[in-house]
């Protein structure tokens, strides 16, 4: 599907011709994605119409008026290629260029004249696409920070992302697995500088190639890389009051050959977090309550780097061989001093006891983790005909410590705690085949096969403070979880064109079985198999716009913690743990979208989706007056377990897109509307009305400056037994352009004018109620500084 930047709003009729094309890449032989094709009327210098190549390299315009045409080929790293004299005619209406070879530039890139800017936002039929390296103030700070701008994308100021309000993305780095099974994406993320993002793109109704676990979807980040000759790179730095980012990219190629190497550091220094909760609970006749107050002061830090090195051959003209190796570390710090009292008092006011403690924690998490893969590509004498193999695998090592004691007050009981070991390694390995065959024009069939392989195994070692002020270790929360996890897919995917090409699209289906084993006792976890289906329709009005329908069933799988019933003993009186015999959750989305696109680069998307999720995984609270667990008492605890809950219906709206004011003036605007409905058997719906908005301003004070303004809001939401607070932040930057395009230099601040952002939210359950206010840092100003260079090779 092609996207239009400057589109031809024209009726079909017999006066009018159409033109392809296919742009390659004349050392590789591969098609150039997202190549600009301008097309000239003869002897006029503005373009009629732009589009851009799809990732094949192919393009095409329709309804096109009779006449003589000049056209031109432009990307950048290349040099320009002009047709002319391609004349559309009353015997000539439809016109193939075949392949247009677009040959590397040579010497230097001021041969290259781009005529169009690339767009920042791009609606593609099965995609969104935001062209990061295209918005030079989204350079700063990690890849959250980029998400943020992304049209149906929430993140919130812990890092956790969603996808039109639904947390269960899978994400994808360059089209692999982000993260092996167990790691915690957010921290992912959040140690990624943004300087190394190219694009993302976001599927909120994938095809069948794609895995089907995510109900929300796939958010794809693809990385920058650089296929011009010769030596070139970039330095990116940082610094700020809270975090400082660094990233070096090296790239050189000569001929058939390249190899590319980055390395990329975050420091995410001291965030001050506050937390007050206030629970109340009862029995059922509410004459005796208790009151359980915390105060808690808790700085959290995180650092990491991540390193890799990519080599890319092409044999022959026809194939390609990619391999890449990775390194990547994340190390978290958070410490807590909580101040507490529990009173136990009549409903008559008499008040049977008054306890006053204080508790100190620490918490430690550390991941190092290898990646490698092996890519090869094969493309046929059959245009269109494409064969793939691709083979990741990664491996970790984590460390994860929790302390915790807890003193009273004037000595009036002994004094409580627990040290607590749980280092793990996780290792995942993905096998996949994909096969593409063109049947006839506009029909083509894909297939495939995949195989992920994971495994997990970690002990836990948990010593108990003893009243003589030593520790023990504790039998019963010492214990160590084997957990295998081998998933088998196949699929078919075609393309399809019905009543003279009215309606096109894609429709597939995927077999997915999952055949899960752990060593917990007494736990089988059954072979789950699905069939997930997808339907992907659009027709398009014209060359600038276009409606759409997709339909998709996808599944979520349980993560790790959610299965692991390791008993989280840092608060004893609020407890988590997992449910090993979690089953998936089910999902089935229908969307309706209309897309424009403008003259001027600006863009449109009006969308609708209805959404309804199966044994729905949330977390469920439950108290206890008294909880027994391996043989100790832990008295007035709120138990939290991971479980399928009912089912839960999302029916939301989404309003997206870009206005180019003028040259010098651009706004980019979200606005996504939900109105969500948990429904549990046995008790009353839950749920409500929520929103997630946020506005882009950039303005070019001159050719070397441009401002940049941008603020996002999250209205709080009803979830089951919870109201989770919403949240605001606004960021200011400016950015100078130094050495002809070749350095910059910016000043950023965010919440400049709030130390704090605070967050109220409430929870309730069988016999308790509890209110919440956290206080977490989010003012910060920083300074960018970024290097581009590039030594190219003759020609």
């Amino acid at each position: 599907m092609f996207t239009a930047i400057s589109g031809l709003s024209l009726a079909q009729t017999a006066n009018e011709g159409q033109l392809t094309g296919t742009v390659i890449d004349s050392l590789t032989n591969m098609g150039v994605d997202f190549a600009t094709i301008s097309l000239f009327k003869a002897g006029v210098t503005e373009p009629i119409a732009m589009i851009s190549t799809d990732p094949t390299g192919k393009f095409e315009f329709v309804a096109i008026p009779r006449g003589v045409y000049r056209l031109t080929v432009d990307f950048i790293g290349y040099h320009r290629k002009i047709i002319t004299s391609v004349v559309i005619g009353p015997e000539v209406s439809l016109v193939s260029l075949g392949k247009l070879m677009l040959a590397p530039a040579g010497n230097t890139l001021k041969e290259v004249t781009i005529q169009a800017k690339t767009q920042v936002l791009e609606n593609r039929a099965d995609k969104l696409i935001y062209n990061a390296a295209a918005d030079v103030t989204s350079q700063s700070g990690v890849a959250t920070d980029v998400l943020k701008k992304v049209p149906m994308v929430a993140v919130d100021i812990d890092g956790n992302v969603e996808l039109q309000g639904n947390a269960n993305v899978r994400f994808l780095i360059n089209g692999k697995p982000a993260t092996i099974f167990g790691s915690n994406i957010s921290d992912v993320l959040q140690s990624m500088p943004a300087s190394q993002i190219k694009n993302i793109e976001v599927m909120t109704s994938p095809g069948a190639k794609y895995d089907a676990s995510g109900t929300a979807g796939v958010i794809n980040i693809v990385l920058k890389d650089n296929q011009i000759k010769g030596v070139n790179g970039s330095v990116n730095l940082s610094g700020g009051t809270r975090f400082e980012n660094g990233s070096v990219n090296l790239n050189a190629r000569n001929r058939n050959f390249g190899v590319s190497a980055f390395f990329s550091g975050n420091y995410q220094l001291n965030s001050n977090i506050g937390v007050l909760s206030n629970r109340l609970s009862f029995k059922s006749a509410k004459d005796t309550l208790t009151r359980y107050i915390q105060n808690r002061f808790s700085p959290f830090s995180r650092n990491g780097y991540q390193s890799g090195v990519s080599v890319d051959w092409n044999i022959t003209p026809k194939d390609v061989l990619t391999a890449t190796f990775g390194l990547n570390q994340v190390i978290t710090h958070g410490t807590g001093r909580i101040v507490q009292n529990q009173q136990t008092y009549l409903s008559t006011g008499r008040i049977l006891s008054d306890i006053n403690s204080e508790r100190t924690d620490a918490t430690d998490f550390g991941e190092n983790t290898q990646n490698w893969s092996l890519a090869y590509k094969k493309t046929f004498q059959k245009e269109g005909r494409e064969l793939n193999f691709l083979y990741v695998s990664s491996a970790a090592k984590n460390t994860n410590y929790d302390s915790q004691v807890t003193s009273y007050q004037n000595g009036a009981f002994p004094s409580s705690g627990i040290n607590s070991d749980n280092p793990g390694n996780e290792h995942e390995t993905d096998i996949s085949i994909d096969y593409i065959e063109p049947l006839a024009k506009n029909f083509k069939l894909e297939t495939g096969l995949k195989a992920i392989f994971e495994n997990i195994n970690n002990s836990v070692v948990t010593d108990s403070l003893l009243n003589d002020g030593t520790f023990v270790n504790n039998p019963g929360q010492t214990y160590s979880f084997n957990f295998k996890r081998n998933i088998y897919a196949g699929y078919i995917s075609t393309s399809i064109s019905l009543f003279n090409n009215f309606l096109n699209g894609k429709a597939g289906i995927r077999y997915e079985r999952t055949d899960t084993k752990s060593d917990l006792s007494n736990v089988a976890i059954p072979v789950n198999n699905i069939w997930a289906p997808n339907l992907l329709v659009q027709h398009k009005l014209d060359e600038t716009q276009a409606v759409r329908f997709t339909y998709i069933y996808r599944i979520q799988r349980p993560d790790y913690e959610d299965l692991n019933p390791f008993l989280e003993i840092i608060d004893p009186r609020n407890i988590n743990t997992g449910t090993p015999e979690l089953k998936n959750e089910t999902g089935q989305k229908f969307e309706i979208g209309y897309s424009k696109t403008f003259a001027n680069s600006s863009s449109l998307y009006i969308g609708a989706l209805y959404n309804r999720n199966s044994n729905d995984i949330q977390h469920f609270t439950a108290f206890f007056s008294v909880y027994t667990a391996n043989g100790t008492d832990y008295n007035n605890v709120s138990l939290t377990k991971t479980a399928n809950i009912g089912s839960q219906t999302t029916l939301g709206i989404n309003i997206s897109g870009s206005a180019v004011i003028n040259e010098k003036l651009n706004l980019r605007v979200n606005l996504l509307l939900l109105e969500k409905n948990n429904l549990v058997p046995g008790l009353p719906a839950v749920g409500g009305f929520s929103y997630n908005a946020n506005l882009n301003v950039t303005y070019n004070l001159n050719k070397d400056i441009i401002a940049e303004g941008f603020g996002t809001i999250d209205s709080k939401r009803t979830d089951f037994q919870s109201i989770r607070p919403g949240s605001y932040n606004y960021t200011v930057a400016v950015k100078k352009q130094l050495f002809n395009h070749r350095a910059s230099i910016g000043l950023m601040t965010t919440n400049p004018f709030n130390h704090y952002v605070n967050q109220y939210s409430s929870a309730y359950g069988t016999g308790f109620t509890q209110t919440n206010l956290r206080q977490r840092t989010m003012r910060s100003f920083g300074i960018t500084f970024s290097y581009k260079f590039n030594q190219q090779a003759k020609s």
